[in-house]
């Protein structure tokens, strides 16, 4: 007998092969009607499925979150091309493994036939191997589409995106998860319709909901309930199991992480105590150092608070001492009441935006002399050079302020870099300022 007649190697060698792949991998869209979602682009009539439909493919980067239908879509574009599929991953793949594709796609254009290669993660690969690619692109020997979660403009060389267009897929909507989950459960053939399961509106909601806009996640879930599913149901027993270690969409170092980290300080510049705090449970959530949240936040309390509640600073620093002290979860109470705190303080950049017009007018201006009256004088021969004469000691001067003497280069005599907001502490500093100012000017008129 030969062995590969045994059930189990026949189901290897023979079509049953096809049950051993994953849902999502069984349920990927066949056809351009088949995808869900992305109907922004993929819709009737839209620009890129008509070019498609038409067979007019063109080189493309693919920027979205995982699983919106990256690798489904460069698969449907070498299908509709009529083109040969070619992958690689700038993850597992080096230099020599883009030589390797490179050299097969030549031997296809020499015989006349088209090859799409398709590169994922295409971020991860330097500049010199990103620009592989690019008289193959400019010779139309491949057809180039590219997969990216992070922003092109960032990750990618400027001389392949001009040769690409960019696409920007979105995150999959919740009732196009549930489409896409009804569909497995229906399709006998591809999907789980044979083992006629019973499962809830609220459950595929649920699923769905945990899959955080990623299809492929979403199928993984409803394939592990299936196998857990008892008497062919799956009820809230076995999603309770599944859907256990629910987690968000999160890169500690890219788009997802730079967005929120956004979102949080500019929830506390809007003074949006509620958005702040949810944009920091994000963070926390999606785990996030809570330190360099502690950080961040301190520096809003300098930057964007600033003199207008002077407290906020030392709060800032309590909080990352408090976090340094308790550790999670307690510390990360004292956070959310930073968030909170700073969200709801006055406002101003007051002080912020004089130390950069300081630092403008001191890369402008170079290094000016300091007036000779504010010159330390410790030997007689700097003394006699004139280093500290005239100068007013402005305790002894009337009102503790010695309004007629001058501190900065006489270059910039009467320059004014600070100026207060008219909000919280800051009302009270500005009067102040605005006054003395004025006496300034009057004494030194005299």
């Amino acid at each position: 007998m030969d062995p590969r007649d045994t059930p189990h190697t026949a189901q290897l060698f023979g079509t049953d092969a096809e049950d051993l792949k994953p849902l999502a991998e069984r349920m990927r869209p066949r056809t351009l009607d088949e995808i869900v979602g992305q109907q922004r682009l993929m819709a009737p009539g839209k620009a890129l499925r008509r070019a498609l439909e038409a067979g007019r493919v063109h080189s493309m980067v693919l920027w979205g979150p995982p699983g919106c239908g990256k690798t489904t879509l460069a698969l449907l574009v070498a299908r509709y091309a009529d083109a040969d599929f070619r992958a690689i991953s700038a993850v597992l793949s080096g230099l020599p493994d883009v030589r390797k594709a490179l050299a097969e796609a030549e031997g296809n254009f020499a015989q006349g036939r088209r090859t799409v290669l398709f590169v994922d993660e295409v971020h991860r690969f330097n500049k010199a191997q990103q620009d592989a690619f690019l008289p193959h692109i400019e010779r139309g020997v491949i057809i180039f589409i590219g997969a990216t979660t992070e922003n092109p403009s960032f990750e990618l060389n400027s001389a392949l995106l001009s040769r690409c267009r960019v696409h920007v897929l979105d995150a999959v909507s919740v009732d196009d998860i549930v489409a896409a989950l009804e569909r497995a459960l229906n399709d006998a053939e591809r999907g789980l319709g044979a083992l006629q399961l019973t499962v809830s509106d609220g459950a595929l909601q649920l699923i769905a909901h945990a899959a955080d806009g990623d299809v492929r996640r979403a199928l993984t879930l409803l394939e592990i309930a299936a196998e857990l599913a008892e008497d062919g149901v799956i009820g809230e027993t076995t999603l309770e199991q599944v859907l256990a270690d629910r987690t968000r969409r999160f890169d500690k170092g890219g788009e997802q992480f730079y967005d929120q980290i956004s979102a949080l300080h500019k929830s506390v510049r809007s003074s949006d105590p509620d958005a702040a705090v949810y944009w920091l449970v994000r963070m926390l959530d999606g785990g996030c150092d809570p330190l360099y949240l502690a950080r961040r936040m301190t520096r809003m309390a300098v930057e964007d608070v600033g003199l207008a509640e002077p407290r906020a600073w030392r709060m800032a620093l309590d909080a990352w001492d408090t976090y340094e002290r308790l550790g999670s979860p307690e510390g990360e109470l004292g956070l959310a009441q930073l968030a909170i705190w700073l969200a709801i303080a006055p406002k101003s950049n007051a002080a912020y935006m004089a130390y950069n017009k300081a630092r403008e007018v001191v890369g402008q201006t170079g290094t000016l002399d300091v007036p000779m009256h504010l010159r330390n004088a410790p030997t007689r021969l700097m003394k006699g050079l004139g280093y500290g004469k005239g100068y007013q000691y402005d305790h002894d001067a009337e009102g503790g302020i010695a309004l007629d003497q001058q501190c900065l280069p006489d270059a910039l005599a009467g320059t004014e870099f600070y100026e207060p907001v008219e909000r919280g502490l800051e009302l009270k500093l500005r009067e102040k300022l605005v006054a003395l100012r004025e006496a300034r000017k009057q004494a030194r008129g005299k």
